[in-house]
């Protein structure tokens, strides 16, 4: 599978052309609403065996080469390189797949077990349709080993929706948390309509996260954690009523989400997280911990100081780093999920915890500022697919921040308001997929479903075999 960038004049049927494949199936994969309209700047993934690598720097094509598997004259062949010794950082390679050339008498499972994959993944890669009838002479496209991540999603949907999503996309997730469980300053769970969502979650295999929390969008929740933390007869009270939700929901694990925690009350927190596992391991529950992006220890502000990255690593079964938000809904525009600063507080964690316990934030949606930009105003929130739709209806080109690896846009309304639009794309993806198989994460940790994001969907599976635990 890869990426291709629109260019100016560019049609989807030269598009399809030029990759050999058609043009309902780019239609398909990307979701396209109007494939007769495409966007100077838009990323498309094309349904193409082989696949596409960023070229990193210091790299040389023999590196490349030895780390597909392939030779150096076909990377040159397919990507029309007119000079191989010169590589560009940040330039993209096409990696061509590996090919097998069906014999006489030879069946899939003897393929697959010759080259270490399933039968499964060459039909998929090849689309085969009658997995019966393959012919001597018949080239076949031999999938790559992926590594195994697991995956998580949050959700704030109602039940219907969620219950929908899941069915539509459970098939690639491990974990699923409805958000969230908001706690009383008394120790009390707000319920949660959650009844359908787990039903549908633990139908897909998927296992249900309790997702639980200090805050809501409005309050930041300093003063309530502060009277939870400082009390052990209230956290003794949450332990237990979170134990009754699980017990009687069917949760198989918990995600303690307390944000804007006073740096003073870090410890209490600490000690929480230690109850919260001292409590639930025994009954074979799982404990996780969504974190604050930090890129270093001693990181000032209230979002951050409670936030101990070596004590959760060291206490929880694993935790999310909450790698978003740096274009704040009332902040000034700009990328959601840069990938310079997400690749800061991965390599900060990776110095106090092990990869191995580490899922990879990443948002699924898109905001659209007003510019010039007011302080306090706020930006509207969508999803990468109403992102496309904009920038098609205002004529919009899609430009691309090489540093943050994020697509952006500006356009002007019908009122004459200037917009500034961050959005999530193939290629961003694509980077934040690298960043986990860099660094071997143990997975992505996905905020928030309920925003259509195809490009996603297919580049997640394309890149890696997902771990399912039911």
């Amino acid at each position: 599978m890869i990426i291709h960038v629109v260019r100016s004049g560019e049609t989807l049927w030269q598009i399809a052309n030029q990759n050999a494949v058609t043009v309902n199936s780019i239609v398909k994969i990307n979701e396209l609403q109007n494939p007769n309209q495409l966007v100077i700047g838009q990323s498309l993934v094309i349904p193409k065996a082989g696949t596409t690598h960023t070229v990193k720097y210091g790299e040389t094509l023999w590196q490349v080469a030895q780390k597909y598997g392939v030779t150096i004259q076909s990377i040159v062949q397919a990507t029309n390189l007119t000079n191989p010794n010169l590589l560009y950082p940040g330039s993209t390679l096409f990696i061509p797949p590996i090919t097998h050339t069906v014999q006489s008498g030879e069946a899939l499972w003897q393929i697959a077990s010759r080259y270490g994959t399933t039968v499964q993944a060459i039909i998929d890669e090849n689309q085969i349709e009658n997995p019966n009838v393959i012919y001597p002479g018949l080239h076949l496209a031999i999938p790559r080993a992926k590594p195994t991540i697991e995956v998580n999603a949050y959700t704030y949907q109602p039940s219907d929706a969620a219950v929908q999503t899941l069915n539509e996309i459970g098939n690639m997730l491990t974990y699923f948390s409805p958000f969230a469980y908001l706690i009383a300053e008394d120790g009390t769970l707000n319920p949660v309509k959650d009844e359908a969502m787990i039903k549908a979650s633990l139908s897909k295999n998927v296992v249900p996260m309790m997702s639980v929390t200090n805050f809501t969008s409005s309050h930041a929740g300093s003063n309530v954690a502060h009277t939870i933390l400082a009390s052990p007869e209230i956290r003794e009270k949450i332990l237990t009523s979170i134990l009754q939700v699980m017990d009687s929901k069917g949760y198989k694990g918990l995600n303690i989400d307390f944000e804007n925690v006073l740096p003073a009350d870090r410890e209490l927190y600490n000690q929480f997280v230690q109850l919260a596992v001292n409590r639930l391991h025994p009954k074979g529950y799982f404990v996780s911990t969504a974190l604050a992006p930090k890129v270093g220890g001693s990181q000032a502000g209230l979002l951050y100081e409670a936030h101990d990255y070596e004590a959760h690593g060291r206490i929880a079964d694993f935790v999310v780093l909450m790698t978003y938000e740096w274009g704040y809904r009332l902040g000034p525009p700009q990328a959601i999920s840069p990938i310079n600063q997400m690749r800061r507080v991965v390599e900060y964690a990776l110095t106090v915890m092990p990869a191995e316990k580490i899922f990879l934030g990443f948002q699924i949606y898109a905001r659209d500022w007003r510019i010039p930009h007011v302080k306090g105003q706020e930006a509207e929130t969508f999803s990468p697919q109403e992102a496309i739709r904009r920038a098609v209806k205002y004529g919009a080109t899609i430009q691309y921040d090489t540093t943050a690896q994020s697509p952006f846009f500006r356009y002007v309304d019908e009122k004459g308001q200037g917009h500034e639009v961050w959005f999530e794309d193939a290629r961003s993806a694509q980077a934040k997929f690298d960043m986990v198989k860099d660094y071997n994460l143990r997975g992505v940790s996905y905020w928030a479903l309920g925003y259509p994001y195809p490009q996603n969907w297919a580049l997640l599976k394309d890149n890696f075999t997902l771990i399912k635990l039911m």
